[in-house]
């Protein structure tokens, strides 16, 4: 059985890595440039991808190679010490109606590194345990209970009881919230 040629299937995954590039970097800007990034050592690279393979989850791993390298580079590069930069780049809420939905990031931006990528790998990218574990290099355990701490901490930063009722309706942030509540009891 033949493959179809994978550069074909390379822009139907364009939504997906833009999202997890924009919460792993919280800058659209930084982003798409990632994103881009991403696809041209994705295309030079092409002849690497196994065929029949996730293409997705491929793509996903250079994108988070990416981010982390840049992240090492970050580090030797001068800070924006008077945060004149960082304050032009900060967006506000349009509308008070995203309340919930600022907590959430506010929230979520607290979480460790680690417990951000689980997060939206297994919780809102919808990737199995198996395949995130594979993404990131460790063991499966160690990213079932990564994601637990990660819905954990995320429930006790948003001060969620069981009572609670979550008035969000994006479906990506429900999926990483919903365990949270079962597992904070």
């Amino acid at each position: 059985m033949s493959h179809p040629d994978p550069r074909d299937t390379l822009v139907d995954h364009l939504p997906a890595m833009r999202a997890f590039a924009i919460s792993l970097t919280r800058n659209g800007a930084t982003a798409d440039d990632m994103v881009q990034d991403t696809l041209v050592k994705a295309w030079t690279n092409i002849d690497k991808f196994q065929a029949g393979t996730n293409m997705r989850a491929w793509l996903f791993t250079i994108l988070r190679n990416t981010y982390y390298s840049s992240r090492r580079k970050a580090k030797r590069e001068v800070a924006d010490v008077d945060g004149i930069h960082t304050e032009a780049l900060a967006e506000k809420p349009a509308h008070d109606g995203r309340l919930q939905m600022t907590d959430f990031r506010d929230a979520f931006a607290q979480l460790s590194d680690e417990q951000r990528e689980v997060l939206l790998l297994v919780g809102a990218s919808g990737f199995s345990y198996d395949e995130a574990a594979d993404m990131c290099g460790v063991a499966v355990g160690t990213i079932k209970s990564r994601t637990n701490r990660a819905r954990q901490r995320l429930a006790e930063l948003m001060h969620l009881d069981e009572d609670d009722a979550l008035e969000m309706t994006d479906d990506a942030t429900m999926s990483v919230l919903s365990a949270a509540k079962v597992a904070s009891f």
